[in-house]
């Protein structure tokens, strides 16, 4: 059997400031300018993959009250920086990939 049938997406469920829940899939976790920021997409329910949304929603953590939680990059700057990281390195997966094949 092959590897990509065997593939399990680490969800997580995320609660917005109304206290609507969404599950998203994470893509990538990485340090960039000594905080820590996930990547993520929401996660399809057997909708057609190609008709659904694919933005990539990317989270910082920060620390409240003790407890570590996901946020919103509320600076502009802050996110581009960040979203460009991350693009390039899913750039860089990808061309992995293709080199493997």
């Amino acid at each position: 059997m092959s590897d990509m049938n065997e593939y399990t997406p680490d969800l997580i469920e995320l609660v917005d400031n109304e206290g609507n829940k969404k599950n998203f899939e994470i893509v990538d976790i990485a340090e960039f300018e000594g905080e820590i920021y996930y990547a993520m997409i929401p996660e399809f329910n057997g909708e057609d993959i190609l008709a659904a949304d694919c933005e990539l929603v990317i989270l910082k953590t920060i620390e409240d009250n003790g407890e570590e939680i996901l946020a919103s990059i509320e600076d502009d700057d802050e996110f581009d920086r960040v979203s460009e990281f991350f693009m390039k390195r899913m750039d860089e997966l990808f061309d992995e990939d293709d080199e493997e094949e």
